[in-house]
């Protein structure tokens, strides 16, 4: 839980500050577009860093490197709030960004050290809390902080936050060794940092549309090939930077496709059902964030229930039916319109929370279940790289097929029947992942959840 802790104020932080662009736009006197930078230079400085966090926590010990993040995340929140103008800000953000990098896989290694292998699942459940809580708990919060202080309390709520994180995990985090002589494959930084950097940029740029198309096409088309010369560096090199014959592991294998085909169709929620309650119901911004919070309360809810559920069916069949739950939970909002009364869209958001947080904490324990223990910092740091590529990939193919749905119907204006369509392909997708968990045996991951009830 204090590790969770940790992750939750660096996703808090990320989604939070979507809500006081305008203000800050205001206070910088810079033009609006120009704002999306804040956010997209973070996801940026994530994505360059996030491969080396694997050689980092196995070269200097996961607890030190954890501490080390924390820090940095303080101090880099600090030159948030004191910025004065979008260029600080900018800077900021890119050391905010990286030390978050740091804090998401490296929390990951620490707990897959420290915990039992029979009750893996159980604790991963409990981690995966702030993946689906802070991005719905950060729009509420940054707007009641906008409305009732300012901006800068967005970054200055970290501080505490922060340094309490650190009183607890030096008390209570056990330290392990770092591999003294660990050598950086500086090569494989170079070509997995363009690559993954190009096209997680390509996509928040295509998504948010802060780029004209041929740029973006360049930024992916530069992006793929990075990527193509890491996979040629990697299969001659003795120690790459990303393991890719962890892929060879079944289990992996199947949870990594599948876990990156389910979030396709689930990570582009938040960004779609904004656009649904704002611009085509006309919520205020803080009435469309309090409706999200329902979605948090289901996700830890389900958390205390998740290990019972998959003793009694087993990792593979939860897999398979629950994706298929996941895709008509998600549809489900495409029934949504301007008149639907608020408990419905509560109960509905509520009940897909459910869904989605046992399908990514059956998930997280089928991750790890078969890697062995001295490859634990390199599965995580894949993990977190597919993650990060596969988030960004989602708003930025959403936004794209809302582009092509209103062109193809001729609408000038969003209209909540594009928002709706795209809903229902991105739920097909998740309902497709199914197929590829089929592919898992009858008793995969047992060692991580103990004997059947």
């Amino acid at each position: 839980m204090i590790i969770g802790c940790a992750l939750c104020m660096e996703l808090i932080d990320a989604t939070a500050v979507m809500t006081a662009l305008p203000q800050m736009a205001s206070d910088f006197a810079a033009p609006s577009v120009r704002m999306n930078l804040v956010v997209s230079l973070y996801m940026l400085a994530t994505a360059v860093f996030v491969p080396v966090s694997g050689w980092a926590a196995d070269r200097f010990g996961p607890k030190r490197l954890f501490q080390l993040a924390i820090v940095l995340f303080i101090l880099a929140s600090l030159a948030c709030a004191a910025s004065t103008s979008l260029l600080q800000l900018c800077l900021a953000r890119i050391l905010q960004g990286a030390a978050g990098a740091m804090m998401v896989p490296v929390g990951q290694v620490l707990l897959l050290r420290w915990s039992p292998r029979q009750d893996l699942l159980r604790n991963l459940s409990y981690l995966t809390i702030p993946a689906l809580v802070g991005p719905m708990i950060g729009p509420p919060l940054g707007g009641v902080l906008v409305t009732f202080a300012s901006w800068h309390w967005i970054f200055l709520i970290n501080v505490p936050i922060g340094v309490l994180g650190l009183l607890l995990v030096q008390r209570h985090v056990p330290a392990f060794a770092g591999v003294v002589g660990e050598r950086l494959d500086w090569r494989g930084f170079v070509f997995s940092g363009v690559g993954l950097g190009a096209m997680v940029f390509g996509f928040e740029a295509l998504g948010h549309r802060l780029l004209p198309l041929p740029w973006v096409f360049a930024l992916l088309v530069a992006g793929g090939l990075s990527a193509a010369l890491y996979i040629w560096h990697a299969r001659r090199c003795a120690r790459p930077l990303l393991d890719l014959s962890l892929l060879r592991i079944p289990s992996f294998a199947v949870s990594f496709w599948g876990g990156n085909l389910m979030r396709l169709g689930t990570a582009s929620g938040p960004f779609l059902l904004v656009l649904l309650f704002q611009l085509c119901f006309g919520f205020s911004a803080l009435v469309a964030g309090l409706l999200t919070l329902a979605g948090g309360a289901g996700a830890f809810l389900m958390k205390l229930l998740a290990v019972r559920v998959v003793r009694r069916f087993g990792m593979r069949r939860t897999l398979v039916v629950n994706a298929l739950f996941t895709g008509l939970s998600f549809m489900g909002c495409a029934l949504f319109d301007a008149d639907t009364p608020y408990w419905v869209i509560v109960l509905v958001l509520f009940g897909g929370a459910i869904i989605r947080s046992l399908q990514f904490s059956t998930l997280g324990g089928l991750t790890y279940a078969d890697v062995p223990a001295q490859l634990s910092s390199r599965a995580s740091s894949l993990q977190a790289m597919t993650v990060q590529l596969s988030m960004s990939l989602s708003v930025g193919l959403a936004a794209t097929l809302l582009g092509g749905l209103m062109s193809l119907r001729g609408h000038e204006r969003l209209e909540a029947s594009d928002v709706a369509w795209v809903i229902v392909l991105c739920g097909l997708m998740c309902m497709a992942s199914g197929l590829l968990f089929r592919r898992l045996s009858p008793d995969a991951g047992r060692d991580v959840y103990g004997p059947a009830l």
